[in-house]
């Protein structure tokens, strides 16, 4: 690395390392649990409406059969990174990067599976790209978290930049697997910077194209990554440009160190939240807040009013606007609802706190749960504010019909790094989300060959072959 070396040429040189010389044991044994989350939620989602949809948008446009899709026929690379992206964000069951509020692993991931089958390469190779990916995804991510707001500038302006800088991550990791050489991934990092989109209007007031947000990064990652190592060239300043990405959507507040602090000796993959519950993750902290009142016997029916305390940037999203998020349209907005997650906590019986079956349409439209949700005031707290984005937590405090009042703070979220899910509990995700639609013969195959990447005894090929196969297979 060199002093004049612009931003994506350092990007691009840390991934050229880490292609060349690898990365460590233990880094890799974190990008296993990361990669397993990612597919085990994309296998849970494999039968939704927005993805049968979308397997009917890419069987129309044709293509070689490169690169595998889960639980379809194979497909062209960027299609296989289309669907699979999708399936991996489509349930909001995905990983995040905090304090960027960041989905990084369900685009990157997708994008260099799918390169990795039709490139040929190795599964610690596949591993390294992954990790690069990831890291790029969430350094960008936090070059616009402004520590003043508390918040990140993109997300103040509606932007997703799960999919934004997502794009530019996969076709780093796409870029590493078929071309490692600096120049190429630099002009991967050009090219994606002009792919990138995503709003987050859709978590407000409806609609389903988040869920193909990651697809259209995987998607655009693997083109960009194509385009650079077929010639195609991206403008080396890309990022700090007067006309380059952070100025476009950052203005003069972005933090470039964010992005060159420490780069290559730091590395976020062991700091990223798994999801334990299929919802938006700003929920989180108040539905372990209401199994804990439930726990100690509080009584639904005897609630006459909870009042859920969260960080202020959080409500435009899990409480506004409120006549939605109490009365949600379906199964899907019901994910993206405080009032109706804190009930529906109260009302699960399922022992794993809420899953799948509780963002049914189904179980949107439930009396108990609606009737429950209908009590919840969402209102500022303080104490949040304070933790805020470094955790997502909640208070919630409960009246009886007696007057009293119980109170639960949860401030520090289950599945980060300070509160882990074990790799026993990852391994149970995967298996639940599988079980309605593979075996569980195959659901253990899945899973020992993506633990078998590290040492050699699988390949994303033998990896991909395993995903393609259909139902009870």
């Amino acid at each position: 690395m060199t002093d004049s070396s612009t931003l994506s040429e350092l990007l691009a040189q840390t991934a050229e390392h880490v292609a060349r010389h690898g990365l460590s044991d233990e880094l890799r044994a974190a990008t296993v649990r990361r990669v397993t989350d990612v597919l085990g939620n994309a296998i849970g989602a494999a039968n939704l409406p927005v993805v049968v949809q979308m397997r009917g948008v890419v069987s129309g446009w044709g293509g070689l059969a490169q690169s595998s899709v889960v639980l379809g026929p194979p497909t062209a690379a960027p299609n296989a990174a289309l669907l699979n992206g999708t399936m991996a964000h489509a349930l909001d069951f995905d990983d995040t990067h905090l304090p960027s509020v960041l989905h990084p692993s369900a685009s990157v991931v997708p994008a260099a599976l799918a390169v990795a089958e039709f490139a040929g390469v190795t599964g610690t190779q596949f591993l390294d790209a992954v990790a690069v990916g990831i890291e790029v995804t969430c350094r960008l991510g936090m070059a616009g978290y402004d520590q003043e707001l508390g918040n990140s500038i993109f997300f103040e302006h509606g932007l997703h930049a799960t999919s934004i800088t997502g794009t530019i991550g996969a076709a780093v990791a796409c870029a590493m697997l078929l071309a490692p050489h600096s120049e190429v991934i630099s002009s991967a990092i050009g090219i994606a910077a002009s792919m990138g989109a995503g709003l987050l209007e859709a978590n407000r007031t409806g609609g389903t194209v988040k869920r193909i947000h990651c697809g259209w990064a995987a998607h655009g990652g693997v083109v960009a990554a194509q385009s650079a190592a077929a010639g195609v060239t991206g403008p080396p300043t890309v990022l700090e440009g007067r006309f380059g990405f952070l100025q476009a959507y950052l203005g003069d507040r972005a933090d470039l160190d964010a992005i060159t602090h420490n780069l290559g000796e730091e590395w976020v993959i062991d700091n990223l939240f798994l999801k334990p519950y299929p919802c938006n993750h700003f929920t989180h902290a108040g539905i372990d807040a209401a199994r804990a009142m439930k726990a100690r016997g509080v009584d639904p029916s005897r609630i006459t009013q909870l009042r859920l305390g969260l960080a202020t940037p959080v409500l435009r999203t899990i409480a506004e606007p409120i006549e939605d998020k109490a009365h949600p349209r379906s199964g899907y907005h019901a994910a993206f609802s405080g009032p109706f997650t804190v009930a529906s906590a109260f009302y699960s019986d399922n022992g794993l706190g809420l899953f799948h079956e509780d963002f049914s349409d189904e179980a949107a439209k439930d009396q108990l749960r609606l009737a429950l949700a209908a009590k919840v005031i969402c209102e500022a707290n303080s104490e949040c504010d304070e933790i805020f984005p470094h955790q997502f937590p909640a208070v919630l405090t409960a009246t009886l019909d007696d007057s009293s009042e119980v109170i639960e703070k949860v401030l520090v979220n289950r599945g980060g790094p300070d509160n882990p899910l074990s790799d026993d509990e990852i391994a149970l995700k995967f298996s639940l989300n599988a079980r309605e639609t593979i075996n569980v013969g195959q659901s253990v195959l899945i899973t020992q060959a993506i633990r078998g990447l590290v040492t050699e005894v699988s390949t994303p090929r033998s990896l991909g072959a395993l995903l393609q196969a259909g139902e009870n297979s």
